[in-house]
């Protein structure tokens, strides 16, 4: 086996889309992270999905080598089996110095990396299990995901000191606590007048439609008040009809509903022009939209759960249900400047999410599993009985 270079370490990235980065924090935590440790001299590696097959990937982007491979098109098996896929390919072609395996749910993929003896750290991400779209199997599977991401990983990474808390409480398992980057925005919201729309002259939101994003509790709470400034969604998912309908049904006509926007330019525009941002996500850990909605200096309410307070701190006003939301609608429209000057405290909060600090922790840990090897004693992955969350 080679020697290890801790200047140039061979770095795979495993269990995403991968890059170019179109949809998802991972994507972008991979984009913004691997070419950073590309240009320190590192040799990285990112197995990577298509969406657009017909049009190969290219060999490499941004200092990255990219391994474009299949998976099969279904909700629950697609990043399954395009990381099954990705290991087997690892293991016959490669031998990293490190892994990153994104997402607990790829843990069931984690002995074979450490039968190989692959030093590997999977990124937790957040609470899966929690989530509205799964069923009772599903949330099952994830429970069991994170037991065995705790038994295999040499090293867990958690994206928010509450996600961090809840592996030391279930698990007796430490982590290494790497958040996101928060991308500074200078909107050009001129763009707006294509959507009829004038700088702080609407709320907005920007989730997919999942109950646990609460896009229903906001459009609710923003329909009692009011308001006399539109409601902009921006949002939609596959597989929930049943959620759409209900957002639906619960609009007025103050509420546009916009659907999917995949122009970043535009949607940065709505972030930097709202008059306040509605971030209602609640299992994810540290949210990328709402670090890219500080980034734009957006005022922001949000969802009153422990992730989003530790992004927003005092910059940030909270809300539980529709009547809170309605209240605070009516106060910003009361009192626009104040919304001006929360926008200023959420740029300030922005810039203690730094990309090259972020990379700076992904390379230390990376050196740590390298220069280690994989870890003898984890823990045994059985749960406390304690719940922190």
């Amino acid at each position: 086996m080679t020697a290890v270079n801790p200047d140039r370490l061979r770095i795979a990235m495993i269990g995403t889309r991968g890059v170019p980065a179109r949809y998802g924090g991972f994507e972008t935590a991979i984009e913004e992270v691997g070419r950073r440790l590309a240009d320190r001299g590192h040799q990285v590696l990112v197995y990577c999905r298509n969406p657009e097959p017909e049009t190969p990937l290219p060999s490499t982007y941004l200092g990255m080598r990219l391994v474009e491979l299949p998976s099969v098109k279904n909700r629950s098996l697609e990043t399954l089996s395009h990381t099954a896929l990705s290991v087997v390919h690892l293991l016959r072609r490669t031998h990293p110095d490190a892994a990153f395996v994104f997402n607990a749910a790829n843990s069931p993929f984690l002995p074979a990396l450490r039968a190989a003896r692959v030093p590997v750290a999977t990124h937790v991400d957040g609470l899966e299990w929690r989530r509205g779209k799964w069923g009772p199997t599903g949330k099952r599977y994830y429970r069991a995901a994170e037991a065995l991401a705790v038994r295999y990983s040499d090293a867990l990474i958690a994206d928010a000191q509450g996600i961090a808390d809840y592996y030391t409480d279930e698990f007796n398992a430490p982590t290494d606590l790497i958040s996101y980057g928060a991308p500074r925005i200078t909107a050009d919201t001129s763009r707006l007048s294509e959507l009829d729309l004038t700088p702080k002259s609407f709320h907005l939101v920007v989730a997919r439609f999942e109950v646990e994003n609460h896009v229903d509790v906001i459009v609710e709470g923003y329909v009692r008040s009011g308001a006399t400034l539109p409601l902009v969604v921006v949002g939609s998912a596959p597989y929930a009809d049943e959620y759409t309908a209900r957002i639906q049904s619960l609009a007025d006509d103050r509420v546009r509903l916009l659907g999917g926007l995949w122009d970043q330019e535009l949607l940065d525009a709505l972030y930097a022009g709202a008059l306040v941002y509605y971030h209602g996500h609640s299992v994810g850990g540290t949210n990328p939209s709402l670090l890219r909605a500080i980034g734009a200096g957006a005022a922001v309410d949000a969802f009153d759960v422990s992730f989003n307070r530790e992004v927003l701190g005092e910059a940030g006003r909270y809300w539980t249900s529709p009547d809170d939301v309605a209240a605070l609608v009516t106060s910003a429209e009361s009192d626009v400047e104040a919304q001006d000057a929360r926008g200023g405290e959420s740029r300030e909060r922005a810039a203690l999410y730094d990309w090259d600090e972020v990379a700076s922790g992904y390379e230390a840990l990376a050196r740590r599993l390298a220069l280690e090897g994989p870890t003898r004693h984890r823990p045994s992955g059985r749960r406390t009985g304690k719940m922190s969350l």
